[in-house]
């Protein structure tokens, strides 16, 4: 089995494959502070509640933006699983051309989730990621990662909202009013955000499918990606689990390819 994990400066998600089939996947908190033995606490618990055991793991497969967590979670794979992991970076990962002026700027996320997606659909691309950023990728007709933008998450938006305008109450934003014209202070908190979001990634996409002259899918992943397709015109496909599928297509394009781990 392939155990891949994805490292945000948020959440930390987990999957095991079972060659392509995605047995199992969770959620958790991302902790900088955490060890790798309180690491594989949680781990062992995930798996024992799903069936799955560590010796099953014969692969390892990993997309970190939160760099204390890479020596811990390389001591865990070594430690507990016995196995070197394959750090997903621009220079691990040669299957796709990245045509930023520093590849190494990258995140390790954003080229999982160029390579699931142009795996997929085998066209030009912007990808939509709603995490504590959102990113957006732009990919080419040939495979190419062209670059890209990112702004400040749904989430880190409408924190800054709440601490800087004090009279205004915390809402919930993981819902969208069905009107834009809110009747009540929460009601037009969450329509501002909300819509006014979808707004900036409709503008985005549309700029940036003028600049790359050509036609491309709009795809979107991330936590909020369902909630944001709802309102988002440009958002043609929905994959919340995109970067996972990435990092599995990774991990088999570079043991084809003998890739160092």
């Amino acid at each position: 089995m392939l155990l891949v994990i994805d490292v945000g400066n948020t959440d930390t998600v987990i999957g095991i494959y079972n060659g392509k089939e995605l047995v199992k996947d969770w959620r958790i908190r991302t902790v900088n502070t955490i060890t790798e033995d309180e690491f594989n606490v949680i781990a062992v618990n995930l798996f024992t509640g799903s069936d799955i055991k560590s010796k099953d793991i014969s692969s390892i497969v990993i997309s970190c933006v939160v760099l204390p967590l890479v020596g811990i979670l390389d001591s865990f794979c070594r430690k507990y699983l016995g196995r070197h992991p394959l750090w997903v970076d621009a220079k691990s990962v040669n299957i796709m051309p990245i045509l930023y002026n520093n590849p190494d700027e990258v995140g390790a996320d954003r080229i999982a989730n160029s390579v699931a997606a142009f795996e997929k659909y085998k066209t030009s691309l912007i990808v939509v990621d709603f995490g504590t950023a959102t990113t957006f990728d732009a990919i080419s007709e040939d495979g190419d990662y062209l670059g890209g933008a990112i702004c400040p998450g749904i989430k880190i938006s409408a924190e800054a909202l709440f601490l800087k305008a004090s009279k205004l109450p915390r809402v919930e934003i993981f819902s969208h009013p069905k009107k834009i014209i809110g009747k009540d202070t929460a009601s037009s908190i969450r329509s501002g955000i909300i819509y006014g979001y979808a707004g900036l990634v409709d503008g985005i996409a549309r700029r940036m499918k003028i600049e790359m002259g050509t036609a491309p899918k709009v795809i979107a992943t991330g936590g909020l990606s369902d909630l944001m397709a709802d309102v988002c015109d440009s958002i043609e496909e929905v994959e919340p689990l995109l970067t996972l599928e990435g990092l599995r297509i990774i991990y088999e394009k570079c043991k084809i390819r003998h890739c160092r781990f």
